[in-house]
């Protein structure tokens, strides 16, 4: 008479221990269905909405994230603490040119690439765990046979270049979410790989195997033309390294549980 709700009750304390929460608040009930960017992103959200609230930028009442969500005096608020809280400098001329001679293929103009991919889109509801489990079973079958590509474009992918065996034709940065273009173009010699990527990308879009076929490597400006570009990249570097550790100090203080923020340069900037 009394096994099925005592189940019951076991399931949903098991449910309730895998969910993504930072401190009392549950951000989501399943955290295997976010991908692990999307699980720092709303860690770190609700990390500095509660930094915000412990030194007096964002009254106690204010509602905790829904759906990932926080309110728009949140939002306000935290930009607020994150301007008092991390001080980034500005970087000397001798870094910048240390940094612009260590990385030259980042600043070059007019590079383009040929690619082609296989998008496994994030829609709502869909099981991102199983999803990502195909695009890795793909991923490793294309780079064994990088012939099929154009066939399981055609027979998989939810883009409508999957018509034409995924192609996507020449790109140039400007064409591509940032994210996507992050992982194709700016690559130092050594890195710019030619064929099938070894990782899949992530995208806004969702999940890509991604082939490039041939670069195209433009122009290397002198570094007085992209001086001020590589100061820029600097400060955000040292930004993103300041966010990180004041996340991870955050996280001690509040408690995360669902959400590894160790995983990523920055938990916030990806």
């Amino acid at each position: 008479m009394h096994t099925a709700p005592l189940s019951t009750s076991s399931d949903a304390a098991a449910e309730a221990a895998r969910a993504l929460r930072v401190g009392d608040d549950v951000l989501h009930p399943q955290p295997d269905q976010l991908t692990e960017a999307e699980r720092r992103q709303l860690a770190s959200l609700a990390l500095l909405r509660l930094a915000a609230i412990d030194d007096g930028l964002l009254p106690e009442n204010d509602p905790p994230p829904s759906d990932g969500v926080i309110s728009e005096a949140a939002a306000d608020a935290i930009d607020r603490w994150l301007e008092q809280a991390i001080q980034v400098p500005d970087p000397d001329e001798a870094a910048c040119r240390r940094f612009h001679a260590a990385h030259p293929a980042r600043y070059a103009q007019g590079e383009r690439v040929l690619a082609r991919h296989i998008l496994f889109a994030i829609t709502p509801g869909v099981d991102v765990q199983a999803l990502r489990q195909r695009a890795e079973q793909l991923l490793v079958a294309v780079r064994a046979d990088p012939e099929a590509f154009a066939e399981a474009a055609r027979t998989t992918s939810n883009c409508p270049s999957g018509e034409q065996g995924g192609d996507l034709g020449w790109l140039n940065a400007t064409d591509c979410a940032p994210e996507f273009a992050r992982e194709l173009f700016g690559q130092d010699e050594a890195q710019a790989h030619i064929g099938v990527l070894p990782r899949l990308v992530h995208s806004r879009f969702g999940l890509h195997v991604v082939e490039v076929q041939a670069r195209e490597a433009g122009v290397h400006p002198a570094f007085e033309q992209v001086q001020e570009a590589v100061a820029q990249s600097l400060r955000q570097q040292a930004f993103a390294t300041a966010l990180k550790q004041t996340c991870a100090v955050l996280a001690a203080r509040h408690g995360v549980e669902g959400a590894d923020l160790d995983a990523a340069a920055s938990p916030l900037l990806q």
